[in-house]
């Protein structure tokens, strides 16, 4: 469901025209996370890592509206009610990779039991769509497990920044025998500030540390 922003009493009413009519921008912030926690009750459970992470995400990104806007056929503001994640999937004998969506549950097992099922059916479906029928209500999430990164950024040239979020993150590494992991959002300014970019980060290396699976 789709809710319109009663822009009258919009506290972020001329952010939000700033940024979408006189400077179109996004932005890019990289935090090193620690998911020590994740990675262990992962391991216990014999479960696997990236879907794990990806319910994480999708659970700070369900509980904060700024990251859950979108423009109605006409263009005005709102919030979904719920962000399903797009992620991801590697191939790895031709080293392509495909995009899949999965439906969010607020339920942990739900929720990664729909995300390891989908990257088992499509697995094998080749180039840039891996699953039709992809929702508006979507956030991208990626992994790029070959490398740990301290800076990250992407852009469309002469594009209008997306007000969905995405977020990359790399590999884990091993910083005071703790795991360690950078992880990006990219956000339209339009959508969100400084200010609720950190509250997300913030609420996402509390979920990481508390959850148990």
């Amino acid at each position: 469901m789709f809710q319109l922003i009663d822009q009258e009493h919009w506290e972020r009413k001329k952010h939000f025209e700033y940024y979408m009519e006189m400077i179109p921008c996004g932005y890019t912030v990289t935090v090193r996370l620690d998911v020590e926690n994740l990675y262990q009750q992962v391991k216990k459970q014999g479960l696997k890592f990236y879907p794990a992470f990806i319910y994480c995400a999708g659970k700070v990104i369900n509980e904060k509206k700024e990251f859950k806007m979108g423009l109605d056929a006409q263009g005005n503001p709102g919030y979904w009610d719920v962000m399903h994640p797009n992620f991801t999937i590697f191939h790895k004998d031709d080293h392509t990779f495909s995009d899949i969506w999965s439906e969010y549950n607020d339920d942990f097992k739900t929720c990664y039991e729909n995300i390891v099922n989908d990257m088992e059916t499509y697995k094998d479906v080749k180039g840039p769509k891996g699953k039709e029928n992809q929702p508006p209500n979507f956030f991208c999430i990626s992994c790029v497990p070959w490398m740990d990164f301290t800076g990250y950024s992407t852009w469309v040239p002469g594009g209008t920044p997306n007000l969905f979020p995405i977020v990359t993150f790399g590999k884990y590494v091993l910083e005071d025998g703790r795991r360690k992991l950078s992880t990006a959002l990219t956000i339209a300014h339009a959508s969100a500030d400084g200010y609720h970019t950190s509250m997300f980060f913030k609420r996402l290396q509390e979920v990481l540390s508390e959850i148990t699976l």
